[in-house]
């Protein structure tokens, strides 16, 4: 009699149990069904202990642990899904590759995703679009440039401004408002303004989007607005702008699309010859990421460059990105995948880092005004070929090509020195004229401006040329 006392209450507690357990799986998914992942995942992390062979409650669980944030946790979860044929573990799956940069698996499952639902008649084409920006990201990751991150800082989107200070030959990158009479505090999109202060380059909302202008300083204040033309403002939005000190490289952030996240990172040049822009180039990794990429600046002076993106940040937060620049470092064609997909994150900037590398001075020198150099020696001029070698005058410099390019470099810098010096004359007489004399002088300022931007443009060039006449007979001697 106690025998079957016992075996009741057995069979009644199994029942029980089961009964509890059913209730507690209806509950969890119906929270899942609702998106309230984070209260459904402990039923599910336990059911797939019970049952670890469950496909569907491993699909469950790893969907929860992806929809909360835990990519890594998720992976064998919804891998185990996939195994058992369960058509949205791959759908989740790839999308888990996609935002971790595995996007070789990532593009082979899309496309196992699109098979499974192209069966079905269901619409494939969003799923068609994410299967070919894992295509592009794959081959931008195996290209990601070698490049040394030695700082960054978690700041608000609004703030980023504040982390970095421009030496005087880059220019100055300010908040609208500090640049335009009674722009609202809110828009505080960077304008950029060359190391002449006589030119700026912003975007500013047209029809919904974002479009790059720029302007020129006539007298005391901006006029002559004009807007970059289609091939640079191409796609939905295009903002942050920064043009090198030669004039004519500009790079900056649109929407196009090219862009393998929101924002992407482009550079394009002026063709002083042809009076346009050439076909802009898609930066790769890991300056663009499958998030938004804001903003890229450069400080030749420093030798250092910060980029801004919110990748791996909360709403509302960026992080600036503070790089060394002027050693070009290949890719090395025995890279591992895995190596590459962590520079190219980078989620932690240390891998990043050279060996036996110092970088305290650097990282101060990126936060302060350089430093004045003092002239120990007399100079003419500073002609710097590179980190190692420099010439102080037309004697020193050994190639005779070198040395006649390099003087035509001077006589067209004078000429772009005086120049300036006669726009200013040219500005305060226009600025003390007569509404006759203004309009007179109008014409000869644009014109003069005209020519000082042209005169401008070249002289990079030249000083390339010249530069790269040196190197080649430095070349020759030392085979």
């Amino acid at each position: 009699m106690k025998e079957l006392v016992c075996y009741g209450a057995v069979v009644w507690l199994l029942l029980f149990a089961g009964e509890v357990l059913g209730q507690s799986l209806d509950q969890a998914k119906q929270l899942y069904d609702q998106g309230h992942y984070e209260e459904a995942k402990p039923v599910f992390e336990r059911l797939v202990k019970q049952a670890p062979a469950n496909g569907t409650y491993n699909h469950w669980y790893g969907v929860c642990c992806y929809e909360t944030g835990e990519l890594e946790k998720a992976l064998p979860y919804l891998e185990a899904g996939v195994k058992r044929k369960i058509q949205e573990s791959y759908r989740y799956l790839a999308m888990l590759c996609f935002k971790t940069y595995r996007f070789e698996q990532a593009e082979s499952l899309f496309g196992e995703y699109i098979a499974l639902i192209g069966k079905r008649k269901q619409d494939t084409s969003v799923f068609i679009e994410w299967k070919d920006r894992a295509a592009k990201a794959r081959q931008m990751l195996e290209n990601v440039e070698w490049i040394q991150i030695i700082d960054s800082i978690v700041t608000g989107k609004d703030d980023f401004l504040h982390t970095y200070s421009l030496s005087k030959e880059s220019g100055s990158i300010l908040p609208a408002n500090d640049v335009f009479t009674g722009t609202p505090a809110k828009d505080v999109f960077p304008v950029y303004v060359n190391r002449l202060g006589n030119k700026i380059f912003y975007a500013q909302q047209t029809d919904g989007h974002f479009r790059i202008y720029t302007q020129s300083r006539l007298i005391d204040s901006w006029g002559d607005e004009k807007l970059l033309p289609p091939i640079v403002n191409c796609g939905e939005d295009n903002s942050y702008p920064f043009v090198l000190p030669d004039g004519i490289t500009l790079y900056y952030a649109s929407t196009n699309g090219h862009s393998i996240g929101g924002y992407d990172l482009f550079v394009t040049r002026y063709n002083t010859s042809t009076n346009s822009y050439l076909a802009p180039q898609q930066l790769g990794m890991p300056f663009n990421s499958i998030y938004n990429d804001y903003f890229i600046v450069f400080d030749e002076f420093k030798k250092l460059g910060w980029f801004v993106s919110d990748r791996f940040q909360p709403e509302g937060k960026v992080c600036v990105y503070l790089f060394t620049i002027g050693t070009k470092i290949e890719t090395p064609q025995e890279a591992a995948t895995e190596e590459k997909r962590l520079r190219a994150m980078p989620f932690s900037i240390s891998c990043t880092w050279a060996d036996d590398t110092l970088y305290a001075d650097l990282i101060q020198l990126a936060y302060e005004t350089p430093p004045v150099e003092k002239d120990l020696i007399k100079k003419d001029f500073e002609f710097i070929v590179n980190h190692n070698l420099a010439y102080y005058t037309l004697d020193e410099i050994p190639c005779l090509e070198a040395r006649n390019l390099y003087a035509k470099y001077l006589s067209m810098d004078k000429q772009v020195t005086e120049l300036q010096s006669r726009l200013e004359t040219l500005r305060a007489e226009y600025a003390n004229g007569n509404v006759g004399a203004r309009e007179h002088l109008r014409n000869t300022i644009l014109q003069a401006e005209a020519r000082f931007e042209v005169l401008s443009s070249q002289l990079p060039v030249l000083e390339k040329q010249a530069r790269n006449a040196v190197l080649s007979v430095s070349a020759i001697r030392t085979k």
